[in-house]
């Protein structure tokens, strides 16, 4: 009982501690701007922007409000931080595997990228290969196309889409509709496996069903799709969708810098598998391929989730490198908005809170998964 009030009061201590000094630093803060005559105020972000961004999955215009201009900039943040967090886990993953695999030129081509993704900054690996990809590819009018249906530019990657209307909606709703087909499936199939002791296949007929489900509203006529394709009118292409080579560049060079950070934790996971787990699965007769998949990365990943969870994270806050080379992020918005209103405490406040969110909801899903993975094991 003394130990618990020791704690209570210790734990008493620090929290009142970190709030008074936050209440001393705010104090400090509205007095100092109280002297200037500057009143803190977010009434701002409902006013015009004034200002366009590069390129954005929300419809925005320098017309829109300095709000709307910002969740652009949060949602182009996140879908980069998505794209460059699957780049490196790819990346990283083979990258591991090859490193511990035992294979001679294998084990060194994978060394020699860890080694040199790894002791490199990350904005020279960026602006080196903007650079060689500005340089290598052609100008808008002189565009690489492929089957007259993808066109490659220095600007742009320019691809045809499905024009706004039922068709885009019912696609929508099934792509997201999958994973939970996926998730409720899954949970069938592995009571039936623990009843029956057979394994039923799910991401294929999932997958099957799905794609089915999409074709069958155009087949039927319901909720037809209409193409938009891009033609190039002056100096670019109108209409269809447009990936920059911002965005690519963006998410090249991260997924490679990280990627090598990866692949260490991967081999270092692979390496904390018991050694009676690889001469096991050797004289059942697998091949490299099936023991890597079946044995080795199934208890090797219980070891690497929550490193890899780490640099997740640090993915998503490296995303603002993208400001190097003119990419629309947040951090991009934030500068040019400050620039606008000299509202920096307010607009630095938003951006807080916004990484803080995203970073805390990519560790509670990494927890998650962590979480399910732990309970399979126990």
């Amino acid at each position: 009982m003394r130990v618990l009030r020791s704690q209570f009061f210790w734990q008493a201590v620090v929290v009142g501690t970190l709030v008074w000094l936050g209440y001393v630093l705010a104090s400090n803060i509205e007095a100092n701007l109280a002297k200037s005559n500057i009143k803190l105020s977010f009434d701002f972000l409902s006013g015009q922007a004034g200002f366009d961004i590069s390129e954005s999955l929300l419809s925005v215009s320098s017309e829109s409000s300095y709000a709307s201009v910002i969740l652009a900039g949060v949602i182009n943040t996140v879908t980069l931080a998505i794209c460059c967090i699957i780049g490196a886990t790819v990346i990283g993953v083979l990258m591991g595997i090859l490193r511990s695999s035992g294979h001679y030129l294998g084990e060194r081509v994978a060394a020699f990228y860890i080694e040199i993704t790894r002791n490199l900054p990350k904005l020279l690996i960026l602006l080196a290969l903007y650079l060689a990809m500005v340089t290598a590819l052609p100008v808008v009018r002189e565009s690489w196309s492929l089957f007259d249906v993808i066109h490659i530019s220095n600007r742009a990657v320019y691809f045809p889409i499905i024009a706004q209307g039922a068709g885009l909606y019912w696609l929508f709703l099934m792509v997201a509709l999958w994973p939970v087909a996926l998730v409720l499936l899954g949970r069938v199939a592995a009571r039936a496996q623990d009843k029956t002791g057979k394994r039923f296949p799910v991401f294929w007929p999932v997958t099957a069903g799905a794609l089915l489900l999409i074709a069958a509203p155009a087949l039927l006529g319901l909720a037809p799709y209409t193409l938009s394709w891009p033609e190039l009118k002056g100096f670019d292409f109108a209409g269809g969708g447009r990936i920059s080579v911002q965005f690519c560049v963006l998410v090249l060079a991260l997924s490679i810098y990280h990627g090598g950070q990866v692949a260490e934790l991967v081999r270092g996971a692979i390496q904390s598998v018991p050694v009676g787990q690889f001469e096991a699965a050797k004289a059942s007769g697998l091949s490299f391929g099936q023991m890597t998949r079946l044995v080795i990365l199934p208890q090797a990943i219980r070891a690497a989730v929550p490193s890899m969870g780490n640099q997740y994270l640090n993915i998503t806050k490296n995303t603002s490198i993208g400001l190097a080379v003119g990419y629309s992020d947040l951090v991009s918005v934030m500068t040019t908005s400050i620039n606008q209103t000299f509202r920096p405490i307010e607009l630095m406040t938003v951006s807080m809170c916004v990484y803080l969110g995203i970073c805390l909801i990519v560790s509670w899903l990494v927890n998650v998964y962590n979480a399910r993975v732990m309970a399979v094991r126990a």
